[in-house]
């Protein structure tokens, strides 16, 4: 038998992987774009009302925070939040009807860092319920 007169060349048997990662990425496109559009049902939900305490009541301990960075328990001003805790363990031994209920009242202006360091030093001094003071809006208006 005689050999072929043309050499042929040997089969490539690589799979060509471009098609695939586009593919891949349009999809991946697609879900990330889709992904924030799904995060919110369109169901008609009536949430339950939020109770409030009066703010008159006299069965809470009020930790105030200024602008400037000044802190009361009541109407005792505290040196700062490291002196914070001793000063709410000792409002709370004198209330001992209590529950150790604190509420926060910060300024708008206060940066957050101080308002997480007086929240922690609460707990520290005995806070064993917390609440946070907001004005609530008026108007129908956001």
């Amino acid at each position: 038998m005689r050999p072929p007169l043309m050499q042929t060349a040997p089969l490539l048997t690589r799979i060509n992987v471009t098609p695939i990662i586009d593919v891949a990425l349009t999809l991946v496109i697609i879900l990330l774009i889709t992904a924030p559009m799904l995060s919110t049902s369109n169901l008609e939900v009536a949430l339950p009302p939020a109770r409030t305490r009066d703010a008159e009541d006299p069965g809470f301990v009020s930790i105030t925070v200024s602008r400037a960075g000044e802190i009361a328990v009541d109407e005792q001003l505290v040196p700062g939040t490291a002196a914070l805790a001793t000063a709410l363990r000792t409002r709370l031994a004198e209330r001992a009807d209590t529950e150790g209920y604190v509420v926060v009242r910060a300024d708008a202006g206060v940066r957050h860092g101080l308002v997480r360091e007086v929240l922690d030093a609460a707990k520290d001094g005995g806070a064993s319920r917390l609440g946070v003071a907001t004005r609530q809006k008026t108007g129908g208006g956001a």
